[in-house]
């Protein structure tokens, strides 16, 4: 026998729960109807779409995103493939380099030290690291915690990076080389993105804490967000499952992608080691947007990420003839600025092979992440502008069309002078001088030795740092040749031999500007 309703006021209670339960349904139903309306159309109707023909116009054989809005994750996926040589997915599970997305993980964790009094980020630098030197004898002095934290050393962007990218230098030695960069601009004026100054700040906590950079950010960010699938150095990363493989454009005579070796750069691992994937990245941006809180629990203070976030360099004060945005600032590990009269931050992060980004605009509770496996393109920052347009309800402007029309003309005339010098190269011209002579041990101060030695060919250098490089040197013409390292990523390029009386006296190495916009003067021993 069923158990009778209760009764309340003559009519069976079931009836008032099927309706409140309808009711409750309804409402609900208008609840995500609402919200769906919420989301622009550019995400809703036209995202898949877009990223789809952006993929195939870039060449990029892999990209994840997420999208966070209003506390929720809206989107959370991978397109492409990870390997171009076998039918692997990207997801949202899917490891990428995520480069110099880790400086604000370094900034925080430094900011962190601070509010717990710790340490102070106006502090010298000379307090925990007593050899330590800038070129400048008076900025040695007066350099603090926030100034490596903010690019204002004036130096060079990039500069000393050919010497410590991909490089068998420990940590403390890319510190201490930092004492042979002469700055081109003025102490605490000018900006140069200077990534051994975040390895400087990064060996700065354990001599605070006793624990190593990656310990201390592990243990105190990344674990406690729940971040499971990220890692904080790059050893190992080729053999992670569902790693995305690293691939270029860049140098290629025929723009197909090809791949790349991984990046090791666990020397500059406060500066951009840590590989993640959106899934987790999206978890650090929902703490971001929530005053430092994740999942409702207290992950670090407000009073932290507002130190990270207060502008300490201005890096722009004019009005951009491209973007609706004025002013450009830097903090401690993230880029600032005014778009559509919005606050955003945001930050790139470039390593052979990966170009990722992050962006959290508070404001508007809105924040992106985008991981790519192609590092020669401007894709995932021109989708990056896509999706701020469609939620600051910007104009439609086909971004990654403008860059394309931007960067294509570049790439031509690249592949034009490719060409040439494989044109010049084939014609066998002999040196001015037999090729013994230009071998031997070149020095540079800031770099150290290369080795040049006979081949059959040509000339092979050997590179004291870079144990797994090395590079041909093909006679163009004269005291001229093509410069082609093994690694495709350090590029191609015309190299000269300096003559003296019939002596060769140096040569000139450049590597690809992705490392460093200058080329080396090797002096011959």
């Amino acid at each position: 026998m069923k158990k009778p309703l209760p009764q309340w006021g003559g009519v069976g209670v079931g009836y008032f729960q099927i309706h409140l339960l309808l009711l409750l349904l309804s409402v609900l139903a208008g609840s995500s109807a609402a919200f769906a309306q919420r989301q622009p159309a550019f995400v809703t109707d036209s995202l898949d779409a877009y990223i789809r023909r952006g993929m195939a116009d870039w060449q990029i054989p892999g990209l994840a995103i997420a999208v966070v809005k209003d506390g929720k994750v809206i989107v959370s996926k991978g397109y492409g493939v990870r390997d171009v040589s076998k039918p692997e997915p990207v997801d949202e599970n899917t490891l990428f380099l995520i480069a110099s997305n880790t400086k604000l993980f370094t900034g925080t964790a430094l900011a962190k030290l601070d509010d717990e009094k710790k340490l102070s980020l106006n502090d010298r630098v000379t307090n925990y690291l007593p050899d330590y030197k800038l070129y400048d004898p008076a900025a040695t002095q007066l350099v603090t915690i926030r100034d490596l934290l903010c690019h204002r050393l004036g130096t060079k962007t990039f500069q000393g990076d050919f010497t410590f990218w991909d490089t068998n230098l420990p940590r403390a030695e890319v510190v201490r080389r930092m004492r042979l960069l002469k700055p081109e601009g003025q102490f605490r004026q000018d900006y140069g993105y200077c990534n051994s100054a975040f390895v400087t700040a990064g060996e700065i906590i354990p001599k605070v804490t006793g624990q190593s950079w990656e310990q201390y950010v592990e243990t105190n960010i990344v674990k406690p967000l729940g971040m499971t699938n990220t890692f904080m150095l790059t050893t190992g990363a080729e053999n992670r499952p569902n790693m995305a493989r690293p691939y270029t454009t860049n140098f290629t005579l025929d723009g197909k992608p090809i791949r790349l070796p991984y990046d090791s750069v666990d020397n500059l691992a406060p500066a951009g080691s840590m590989v993640s994937c959106v899934k987790d990245v999206s978890k650090w941006l929902l703490m971001q947007l929530d005053s430092g809180r994740f999942e409702g629990k207290r992950v670090l203070p407000w009073s932290v990420l507002q130190k990270t976030r207060d502008a300490n360099i201005v890096t722009g004060s004019r009005k951009s003839p491209v973007f609706p945005v004025h002013f450009r600032a830097y903090g401690l590990g993230v880029f600032m600025a005014d778009y559509a009269g919005r606050q955003v931050y945001w930050h790139t992060g470039g390593a052979f092979g990966f170009v990722t980004n992050t962006c959290f605009v508070p404001e508007e509770k809105l924040a992106i992440t985008i991981l790519t496996n192609q590092d020669n393109q401007q894709f995932f920052e021109a989708l990056r502008y896509q999706l701020l347009d469609a939620y600051l309800g910007v104009s439609y402007t086909d971004r990654s069309r403008f860059f394309l029309n931007l960067t294509r003309p570049e790439d031509q005339k690249q592949q034009q002078e490719l060409a040439k010098m494989a044109g010049r190269v084939a014609k066998k011209a002999r040196p001015a001088l037999p090729l013994s002579a230009y071998a031997g041990t070149y020095h540079n101060e800031l770099y150290g030795t290369i080795t040049i030695a006979p081949t059959a060919t040509g000339l092979k250098i050997s590179f004291e740092h870079h144990p797994t490089v090395t590079a041909q040197l093909d006679c163009m013409d004269s005291d001229t040749f093509r410069l082609t390292y093994s690694h495709p990523a350090f590029g191609i390029f015309p190299t000269k031999f300096s003559v003296e009386n019939g002596r060769v006296t140096g040569v000139d190495i450049k590597a690809s500007d992705f490392v460093e916009y200058d080329p080396y003067v090797f002096v011959k021993l």
